[in-house]
């Protein structure tokens, strides 16, 4: 059963099997697309953690050394594979960071009714957000028996609001709340954003 808004679009799913495999693919089209300024491109939220339910668009994260110089060479070769940059420059600072703004920072692009739906996150190769963004779906990764919990807010968080910017805002409390314990676990496993 899916969990719609008609009036924010806002669609939960159940996971689909066919994601990692379209993560994976779209990755490595990105990659070839934006390299060499492009570091790294990896598949990353709710449709890169298995049996997680979740919007129908795929977040990607392409990692660079210099974000100004990236977004610039981006915009051409990205237009050309149907996305559009968005004016978003900054992701969330999790409650509980003193982090300045800037250490946040991102340049975003989205594409949609083009094939797989997609939001394009760039950010700084070892930045905070870049290494947060992979903490979060490696923590789920190792603990499945999260996953239905997560799914389950979701659905009914969706189920709940008419528009795409307060899901975020409600959701945003609680992924700080998972990156917080998926920190604990990083040091007690010596987990790395680089694998």
């Amino acid at each position: 059963m899916s969990v719609r808004d008609s009036a924010a679009n806002l669609l939960v799913v159940p996971a689909d099997v066919g994601w990692q495999h379209r993560g994976k693919e779209l990755a490595e089209q990105l990659l070839a697309a934006l390299a060499p300024l492009a570091l790294r491109v990896e598949h990353i939220g709710s449709t890169a953690i298995p049996g997680m339910a979740a919007k129908p668009v795929f977040d990607m994260q392409v990692s660079v050394a210099d974000l100004e110089a990236a977004a610039t060479a981006f915009d051409g070769p990205l237009a050309s594979l149907g996305f559009t940059r968005l004016p978003y420059q900054q992701d969330h600072v999790p409650a509980g960071y003193d982090d300045p703004p800037r250490l946040w920072a991102k340049r975003f692009w989205l594409r949609r009714n083009l094939g797989a739906d997609v939001n394009l996150h760039c950010r700084v190769a070892g930045s905070p957000n870049e290494r947060l963004a992979l903490l979060f779906r490696d923590w789920f990764r190792a603990h499945p028996q999260a996953v239905p919990a997560y799914a389950r807010f979701k659905e009914v968080l969706a189920a709940a609001v008419d528009d795409l910017g307060v899901y975020t805002e409600v959701k945003d409390p609680v992924v700080d709340l998972i990156g917080a314990v998926a920190e604990e676990w990083a040091a007690t496993t010596s987990w790395s954003p680089r694998h």
